[in-house]
This record gives structure tokens, sequence and C-alpha cells, in this order.
């Protein structure tokens, strides 16, 4: 297994630096698998393809609930991320870099479509079949993850009106390399993302055997975000209940130690689909919270320490990661859910069900006696699940999505300001930079067109 995974991780990963990744060419002598455990052992390469680095970073740097300094800022390794620290115009953002979450979602797809091409030659046993099932589900949950992720960071926002209009991904969905594949439409990566999702949950167990595979919870958790991005609130309710009524277990805060580095541990009951993502950026040794998002949690918030700590040189950094250690979570889990159904029932009017979920996340979250939210005004309670959904999933890979699409509603919608050195740069609601650019790589090479920003 170990040399398969070497040989198969070879595929995707060595290509020429001067190559368009949508245009990557594998070396098909390469390719060794030749059984359904030798397609699950590909899927199960975690720490090589499906797991981590996913395309959530330059988003979640770009959201804006951190500060760092302008030493830090310049120190950063990357231009990516000091580009997307400050919003920078597309001309200036990669300078000749390689976008490694345009790049390492690719790779991931690349993969899949391999898998799922040669998962169909295998014919399976009646004993076969449900590991069959899972190696075809796994990959097409796989997919349509890194597909959600990349439309978060390099489409517009989803707009009914213009989303068949809308630039969206290229759609590589075969590894046949010498097919051209160009921008597909916004609405045409939804409902890629959708179909990929739907067909999964037909194939995939209720729950994994490790929290590294997907499984139908899975699939509905990401349908229900899915769904949220598009802001059809009836299906993306649907879906997070689906998800809860299969596991819709909370982690008590109060049984946490609130002094260990990393207080909440990796594979916790709240979690469903592990994944993880990381810059160095992000590191705790120069990255200060917004004392404004601090300020957000009471005193009897667990989430105010078991979230964050001081640092010497003042301020708060970050050290609730759902991983359980230094790299971000970018999965899906159970209280994301609720803050999902919780926000769809409110929309939908149904305050005394919005609230249920709502007041059960925080009794969770609370030290002492926790008195429920009780509230007869539906923009009201909207108000609170919005504010506690930024508490609760803070730094999870999220709140630039949240962004874009609350932007939309002049209730929720802000501007985003940071400072360094002396100059103050802003994003306001709605802006055309909400939108990364494509890699420079893909536009000359790959004939990719370019967002408009």
């Amino acid at each position: 297994m170990f040399l398969l995974i070497i040989v198969l991780s070879s595929l995707v990963v060595c290509q020429s630096c001067n190559d368009s990744w949508l245009d990557a060419k594998p070396d098909k002598s390469m390719v060794v698998p030749e059984t359904i455990m030798d397609y699950q052992a590909l899927l199960d390469n975690s720490t090589q393809t499906f797991n981590v680095s996913q395309p959530s970073g330059l988003g979640e740097i770009s959201a804006g609930d951190f500060y760092i300094s302008f030493a830090s800022w310049s120190s950063l390794f990357t231009k990516q991320e000091k580009s997307a620290y400050v919003w920078a115009p597309t001309e200036r953002f990669y300078e000749g870099e390689l976008s490694s979450g345009w790049e390492q979602g690719y790779k991931r797809i690349l993969t899949a479509n391999l898998i799922l091409e040669g998962i169909e030659k295998i014919k399976p046993s009646p004993a076969e079949r449900q590991v069959w099932n899972n190696v075809k589900g796994s990959a097409l949950f796989f997919r349509s993850f890194d597909f959600f992720n990349l439309s978060q960071e390099y489409c517009k926002p989803y707009t009914s009106a213009s989303a068949h209009t809308d630039l969206g991904l290229p759609l590589r969905t075969e590894s046949n390399v010498n097919s051209q594949v160009r921008r597909s439409s916004v609405q045409q990566t939804y409902d890629q993302i959708i179909k990929d999702l739907k067909q999964a949950s037909q194939l995939l167990g209720k729950t994994p055997l490790s929290k590294t595979r997907p499984s139908k919870q899975a699939v509905f958790a990401l349908l229900a975000r899915t769904y949220l991005s598009m802001e059809n609130y009836d299906q993306a309710g649907v879906y997070a209940d689906s998800a809860l009524q299969i596991q819709n277990e909370l982690i008590d805060y109060t049984t946490l130690n609130t002094n260990a580095a990393y207080p909440i541990g990796r594979f916790n009951t709240e979690t469903i689909f592990h994944s993880s993502f990381s810059y160095g950026i992000f590191n705790a040794s120069r990255l200060i919270v917004d004392p404004a998002l601090i300020s957000m949690y009471a005193g009897d918030d667990l989430r105010r320490v078991i979230f964050f700590k001081l640092v010497p040189n003042g301020g708060m950094t970050f050290k609730g990661n759902y991983s359980g250690d230094k790299n971000l979570f970018g999965g899906l889990a159970t209280d994301e859910l609720y803050l999902i159904r919780a926000e769809c029932k409110v929309r939908a009017g149904n305050l005394s069900a919005a609230l249920s979920d709502l007041n059960k996340l925080l009794r969770s979250r609370w030290k002492g006696k926790y008195q429920d939210i009780v509230l007869q005004d539906q923009e009201a309670v909207l108000s609170i699940i919005l504010k506690e959904r930024r508490k609760e999933l803070v730094f999870r890979g999220l709140r630039w999505g949240d962004l874009r699409r609350l932007n939309r509603d002049s209730r929720f919608a802000v501007t985003l300001t940071r400072t360094l050195d002396g100059q103050v740069y802003q994003l306001l609601p709605r802006d055309k930079r909400y939108v990364l650019p494509i890699p420079e790589q893909e536009v000359t090479l790959g004939g990719i067109v370019q967002n408009e920003r």
C-alpha cells in the first residue's frame, strides 16, 4: 500500500511549474491500481491528498477577523498571503506564484476523476458492493468538496438572477487532459456540486469508519452548506436537519481543559468530516484577533477562553482549532449544522424552533447557569443567530463565504478595514475583490478567462 501511495501521489504531484494545472498530463503508465482496495488506499492517503490544504485559506486571510503587524506581514513567505490580507488588485496578487489553493484543489479533483473512472471498470461481486460503493461515493464527495471550496474564492457569490451568466469554475470531470475545459457558469458549477453530492448520498453509509472518510451525514452537511451559500434556505434547512437526524452530539465545553494548547481534540464528537488548511500567516505568534470580535463573547461564554489566549505583545490569538493541532479546521461539524438549521427556521418564521437550536448550542458552551434567549422579534433573532455563527465558526474557512452572502443584505453588510505601516486598506460590501483572481498560469497558458475585479 505504501508503494501504491507513492506511485499514485507522484501521478498528481509531478508537474512542471510552467504548466497549467488544468492541463496536467499524468503519465498513465504509472497508474497501478487494479482492485477496489487499491482505490480505497488512495482515498485514505489523507496526509497527501484529500484531507489537507483545502482551498479555504486565502478567503480566511481576507475575511478580516484578525490583524498582524507590518513587520509580520513583511516577513510572510508568499506573495498571495500578503495580497489576500490587503485585498490587492489582480495584477499584484500573485506576481508569478502558483496559487496553492487552486493548485491543490485541482490536483485532488484530478485524483478523484482517476478514481471514478477506474472504479467503473471493476465489476464488484455482491460481497464487494458496499466497499465499491464507498469508493465511488467518496470520490464524488471529495470532488464536490473541492469544487465548492474553489467556488467560494474564485467565483462570484451565487445570485439566482445572474448565476446562469456569471463565470463559474472550469469543471474538469474527467482525467483526459486533452479535452478543452473552459469556465462554466456559476449555475453550472453549483449544479455539478449538487449532482455529485446527491449521487454520493446514495452510495455512502450513514457514518464513516474514520472521520477522514466521507459519509451520508457528511454529504447532507455539505449540501446544507452549499444551499446556504445559494440562499436557498428551504433546502439548506432540510439537509441540515437530515444530517442532524443521523448524529447531533455537541461537546460540553465545561469538560474541556481551557489551559491546554489545543483544548478541542482531533476527531471530537462534533466532527462529521475532518479536513484542515493552513498558511504561515495563521501562526499564533503574529496573529491578533480583532478586538471587536473578542468583545462579542460574554464573560460566562467558555469559547472566550477555549478559542483564544493572550499573547505577550498584547491582544488575543486563536487556539480553538477543531483539528486538535496548529492547522485550521475546514471540515464539517454538528455545531455548524445547528446554526444553519436555526437560521433557516427563523427565516421561515419559525422563531421557537430556531431559538431551540440556538439555545441548545449555547448551553453546551456556557459556564454556570445559561439563561435561554426568549424573543418574539424575527429580525432580532436572525441577527443573534448570525452573530453567533460568526463567534462559533471563527477561523473555520466560512467567514469569507458568509460575508459574500450577507453583504447582499443591507442589514448585515460590513466594511472591512486594515492598516499597515500607516496605510489604510478597505473592502466595501459587494466589492469585486470578494472574488479572488484566477492564477496567472491558468490565464496565460490555460486560456481561462480572468475574473473582473
